[in-house]
């Protein structure tokens, strides 16, 4: 019997063109229904079956099983996803400043734009986390760039430009 995460994978690889909008309608629907719920109530751990869960929100089994899946980076505990099944029991604890900052990552607009972010973690601190992921996206050299005009870092006592720059 395949698990639910085999069964959310291939759900997901399994999209066409044709399948993908309704898909998507689905998916970020059920995902913006949950999230506001735990954002309303981010105190509290979120408990129970992966079946009594879905239900809860009304959503189909395979799709918690995405939300589960991209929530699990986020939470005190990460949850066994390799093994879940309907029956599975589900912990769910957001530490918020990391659920936010993964949602700017997979650039999920219409999460970190819900309007419960703003009593959660208020806007200075959104505004920081903000700062950090676009800082976290920045390159930075290991070592300075040599200069056209530089010494040739080959020893040859050389400017760069007529060294090793050619």
């Amino acid at each position: 019997m395949a698990t639910l995460l085999k069964e959310w994978q291939k759900l997901i690889g399994n999209q066409t063109k044709e399948t993908f909008n309704e898909f998507w309608e689905e998916y970020s629907g059920a995902e913006t229904k949950i999230y506001s719920d735990i954002l309303d109530h981010p105190q509290e751990k979120m408990t129970g079956t992966v079946g009594e869960l879905a239900e809860k929100y009304d959503v189909r089994p395979v799709i918690f099983m995405g939300f589960l899946d991209g929530v699990n980076e986020s939470i005190t505990a990460p949850n066994d996803l390799e093994n879940m099944d309907l029956d599975s029991e589900v912990e769910v604890e957001i530490i918020p400043e990391k659920l936010f900052f993964n949602m700017l990552k997979a650039e999920a607009d219409y999460l970190y734009s819900l309007e419960q972010w703003e009593d959660v973690l208020g806007e200075e601190k959104m505004v920081q986390i903000a700062k950090e992921y676009k800082q976290s996206k920045t390159v930075r050299r290991a070592t300075p760039k040599i200069g056209r005009n530089d010494p040739c870092p080959c020893g040859s006592g050389k400017k760069y430009k007529h060294c090793c720059g050619r």
